[in-house]
């Protein structure tokens, strides 16, 4: 019989965890203060806009309910994930606060319980919070003993928004760090029967499990900037193009394709914040870090270089359209994205800003923007405005719309092609495509 399962956290990527186990046959109990979001669950509304979300809602919702009660959840799951936001301090470092709320209720709830209960920290925690802050909190509040009475595991999740679904039940990699055998034990057999895919399940303790999580996340990033980094080179050596050189290289086994395009700084909610992160644990402990330090310094200078390249084909009171506003492709989620800082440093030049975005197009009136962004209803739309369009993303359906809105436009139109997607061949004559990272 399949144990039950209680998540902690209903946001983005909670609720996506908790109707993925849903959809796999278990009975998942979530959990949120935000009685908005456990209203939509029981209700089986989709409150997310990531892809698969409200197909799983309605399919498995016999699956799941939600609550504001965690102690009740507690009380009649077996496994518990908390999924709950971990913010930056002004040094990096990320706060644990509300973990440790959520350790409070659920430390509560472990107090009448004689079953042994597998507690799994999935937000980022700075290395050494379990040992130092968590697990003391979980014991305290519960009079319990972790590895006897309950188990504790850090099981943070390897994930992008836009396919959370998909990355969940088919992963690259399971990283538990276990405060015990048995708990280590209980989570992966888990995992053997959640997922749909034969993954690597890497077993460790709580302290390399911790690092493991910032350091795969800020690897990434340093290949990210890598590959911009000769995105630059190439844009000013004539004849150079840096997909062609990133496609080389990415088939040596050594570096691989996987983030190795070159195009636009990275963005979204955890690839910024985590080399600051890792400076910050660096800081604390006296050792110095560099390579993280300058891949965040990289990644920010980046944009200046995209920016100061859509500056040079500018006209003064242009009309720029962006396609492609959100950090990256099927998702509403706007932080660090490249797409809203390039319109907001335009609008500071008194640019108008046109942009088209599926996914924000959906959520208007639920969602801020920016008011001096207009937002197009249809790519075809945006491209007959613009007298300069911008495309920040990879999505390749838009080739045939943005061209489909260039061939009723008469005068010449520039794009700015930041990840080469669109075949110049099959445009129109009166458009100018400029590649990022290719000469012109």
């Amino acid at each position: 019989m399949k144990k039950t399962i209680a998540v902690i956290g209903l946001g983005k990527l909670g609720a996506s965890i908790a109707l993925s186990i849903a959809s796999r046959g278990y009975q998942v109990v979530g959990v949120d203060v935000v009685k908005k979001r456990v209203d939509a669950i029981n209700s089986g509304t989709a409150h997310l806009d990531e892809p698969g979300y409200a197909q799983l809602l309605k399919k498995y919702k016999q699956n799941i309910t939600a609550t504001t009660d965690a102690r009740k959840a507690i009380e009649q799951s077996d496994i518990t994930f908390i999924v709950v936001p971990t913010p930056s301090h002004k040094n990096g470092s990320f706060a644990n606060s509300y973990v440790l709320q959520a350790v409070k209720n659920i430390g509560q709830a472990l107090q009448k319980k004689t079953s042994f209960h597998v507690v799994a920290v999935v937000s980022t925690v700075m290395p050494g919070s379990s040992i130092k802050y968590i697990l003391p909190a979980l014991e305290k509040i519960s009079h319990k003993r972790c590895g006897i009475d309950f188990g504790y595991c850090y099981n943070p999740t390897f994930v992008a928004l836009g396919n959370v679904i998909q990355n969940y039940l088919s992963p690259d990699l399971v990283l538990i760090g276990e405060s015990d055998i048995k708990s280590g034990d209980i989570l992966e057999k888990f995992y053997q029967n959640l997922v749909i895919n034969r993954p690597q399940i890497k077993r460790m303790n709580l302290i390399n499990a911790e690092i493991t999580k910032l350091a795969l996340n800020t690897y990434i990033t340093t290949k990210i900037s890598y590959a911009n980094m000769l995105t630059q080179l190439c844009d000013a050596l004539p004849g150079a193009d840096v997909a062609v050189v990133t496609g080389a290289l990415g088939h040596d086994l050594r570096i691989g394709h996987k983030y190795l395009s070159g195009g636009l700084p990275y963005g979204g909610p955890c690839f910024p914040r985590d080399n600051k992160a890792l400076t910050a644990v660096g800081k604390k402990h006296r050792i110095r870090l560099p390579l993280a330090q300058a891949t965040d310094r990289i990644n920010r200078s980046h944009l200046h270089f995209v920016i100061k390249k859509i500056e040079h084909y500018l006209i003064p009171s242009a009309t720029v359209g962006i396609i492609g506003l959100t950090y990256k492709e099927n998702t509403s989620v706007l932080d660090e994205a490249s797409g809203l800082k390039i319109a907001q440093a335009l609008i500071k030049k008194n640019y108008s800003i046109k942009a088209y975005n599926l996914p924000l197009i959906k959520l208007v009136g639920r969602i801020h923007i920016d008011k001096k962004i207009e937002l197009c209803q249809t790519v075809e739309e945006l491209v007959q405005q613009a007298d300069l369009i911008i495309v920040t993303t990879r999505t390749k359906e838009y080739v045939s719309q943005i061209t489909r809105g260039l061939i009723k436009k008469v005068n010449n139109t520039i794009i700015i092609d930041s990840w080469r997607i669109l075949p110049i061949e099959k445009l129109p004559k009166s458009a100018t495509v400029i590649y990022l990272g290719k000469s012109s």
